[in-house]
């Protein structure tokens, strides 16, 4: 990617889905971008590493261990690593998935 990009456009929704475009994939970590629709949703699991979730646009409900929080568009939360985490969508949304590999 040698251009300037919108993230909004960079990925679109589809229904009943999760779409996922990963941007960089390195050694130390990587950049992923995630379009869910309405009500999708990944189930709890765990991660070796701590990773940055960014709303783009859109509500999405996080949970991290057993507390739950709401994010809405410009809102960040970090999920640390080995620490069950799972995400929905209470609206559609689009995030930035940044996971750092240490």
């Amino acid at each position: 990617m040698k251009k300037t990009e919108k993230l909004k456009q960079m990925v679109d929704y589809q229904e009943s889905s999760i779409v996922s475009r990963t941007l960089l994939d390195k050694d130390a970590g990587t950049i992923t971008l995630f379009a869910f629709d309405v009500e999708q949703a990944l189930s709890a699991h765990t991660a070796p590493y701590d990773a940055m979730v960014y709303l783009i646009e859109g509500e999405a409900e996080i949970t991290i261990g057993d507390d739950k929080f709401s994010l809405e568009e410009g809102e960040l939360i970090i999920m640390p690593a080995h620490i069950p985490h799972a995400l929905r969508a209470t609206r559609r949304f689009k995030m930035l998935l940044v996971m750092v590999k240490s």
